[in-house]
């Protein structure tokens, strides 16, 4: 595992920040570097660690959270996350079922016929803006 940007907020701060973050209540246990998404309405909301499943992430967990607490989170911008698997800069990414962010692959669709398609732009978290491999922490900035 390499951490190949070494601030420990998971924010990277250069000229007056680059990331937006606020408060969340943790809904479950939540680990620092990894996708959350909204489990709740408030106040205030509630969010959980992201599945592959989930559609919808809003952001980092900037720390670790134990259910029930307070956790910051960061909602946009540039943002430290942990790899799940081979990310090459450049690339969309999406979260795993442990909220990793892993590559989030093309969808073949048919534009020729009259079939009616889902492209997943609900599922892109960001985009890596540092390659990696599985448990790397690299930075990605989130959409």
């Amino acid at each position: 595992m390499v951490d190949k940007w070494l601030g420990s907020s998971g924010i990277v701060h250069d000229f007056g920040g680059s990331a937006v973050a606020s408060i969340f209540k943790a809904a479950a246990p939540i680990s620092k570097n990894l996708f959350v998404k909204l489990a709740a309405d408030g106040p205030p909301p509630l969010v959980r660690q992201a599945t592959a499943v989930d559609y919808g992430v809003i952001g980092v967990a900037l720390s670790d959270a134990e259910e029930g607490s307070m956790v910051p989170v960061a909602i946009a911008g540039i943002v430290k996350v942990e790899a799940g698997g081979t990310i090459v800069a450049g690339q969309a990414v999406c979260s795993d079922n442990n909220g990793k962010a892993v590559a989030l692959g093309d969808q073949a669709v048919n534009e020729g016929g009259t079939a009616t398609y889902t492209i997943y732009y609900a599922k892109r978290a960001g985009i890596a803006l540092q390659s990696a491999e599985e448990g790397d922490k690299i930075l990605i900035l989130l959409r």
